[in-house]
């Protein structure tokens, strides 16, 4: 890595800020350097706690945030916040309403707020999104909070990104009573049920009791705490009970277990997000494929036929050019053999 790069990671590990921000910029812009930052650092990571928080929009997630971010402040505990917001349809960057309503802690060097576009994935968390996590781990933050986009149902990456997963709700909306439906309600290692001075608050923590009596009753019950962010009520028993979920798959030997799926998920995730761009690219000009694209927008082959006949073509030509330097490869080492033939000393 050039020297530039060596004094960026050198400043991160440092807890600069300036050069955090920097790291997360290169890597949300997949930039090479980005990506050469994270593996220099990496083996400095693992440290920090990185809870999820998860839940329908307008359920108070930012303000509980908020929140959190004060009482971790007051027990002396760096902080940093990646919020996943939703993506301008200008400028494909991210809105940063989530920066705004965490504005009171911006001054506070101790806690680090960076919003991240989530440029269209569907389960609310940015391809970039546990690379800028890593960088906040690397440059020594206790904590660090992840907040989703409140894409309702389709919240379900951030299981793949946290070792606590939070799922935030809020009585008296529709949105919450969609929430519990069983696609979300699996998610959460703790659920809080916020703006609780509504009147249908207990009803809400009733039904989500219904529901997770449904499910399998091993391991860690999963609590339900009752909050009212705005006025700072029931944030201490919330990060009790994040603390004691922290505590308790560390003991069950599961903490290493989740970030062991997570990462190889990761892996996963940026290898079939890499092969899609690299396969974009090679059919964007191939007429043989617009001729297939053709054919199925006049009705005469199907989509599914249409991708097996596009991935066959793409695994011959890979074939064909792996064959190609086969044979580059035997000829270079023939030619070196004629020509050292050639120069053996005469007897």
């Amino acid at each position: 890595m050039p020297g530039a790069d060596e004094s960026l990671a050198q400043r991160l590990l440092a807890g600069d800020r300036r050069a955090l921000a920097r790291g997360i910029t290169l890597v949300e812009n997949d930039d090479p350097d980005g990506w050469a930052l994270v593996k220099e650092v990496y083996p400095r990571t693992g440290r920090a706690a990185i809870l999820g928080f998860t839940g329908p929009p307008g359920a108070g997630k930012s303000t509980l945030l908020g929140a959190l971010i004060k009482l971790e402040r007051s027990r002396d505990r760096t902080v940093a916040v990646l919020s996943i917001d939703p993506t301008s349809p200008f400028t494909q960057g991210a809105l940063l309403g989530d920066r705004i309503r965490l504005s009171d802690h911006f001054l506070d060097p101790g806690v680090y707020i960076r919003s991240m576009a989530s440029r269209g994935a569907l389960g609310g968390l940015s391809e970039a999104s546990l690379q800028a996590a890593l960088l906040m781990d690397a440059a020594g933050r206790d904590v660090i909070l992840l907040e989703t986009v409140g894409v309702g149902q389709a919240e379900v990456d951030i299981i793949d990104h946290a070792d606590t997963v939070a799922l935030v709700l809020m009585p008296g909306s529709g949105d919450s009573i969609q929430a519990l439906k069983a696609g979300v309600m699996e998610i959460p290692d703790v659920i809080v049920v916020n703006k609780a001075d509504h009147p249908l608050t207990d009803t809400m923590v009733r039904e989500i009791k219904n529901v997770l009596a449904l499910g399998p009753q091993v391991g860690w019950e999963v609590p339900i705490v009752k909050t009212e962010a705005v006025r700072g009520e029931g944030i201490e028993e919330l990060a009790e009970k994040l603390t004691e979920h922290h505590a308790y798959v560390e003991a069950e030997g599961t903490l290493s277990e989740r970030r062991r799926r997570n990462l190889m998920n990761e892996v996963l995730a940026l290898a079939a997000f890499r092969m899609r761009r690299e396969l974009e690219a090679s059919v964007r000009d191939d007429p043989a494929t617009r001729e297939l694209l053709d054919r199925v927008v006049a009705r005469e082959l199907d989509p599914a036929s249409a991708a097996t006949a596009v991935l066959e073509r793409r695994a011959e030509e890979l074939a064909a050019s792996d064959r190609t330097e086969g044979l580059a490869a035997t000829e270079r080492t023939e030619e070196l053999s004629a020509a050292e033939r050639t120069e053996e000393p005469a007897r």
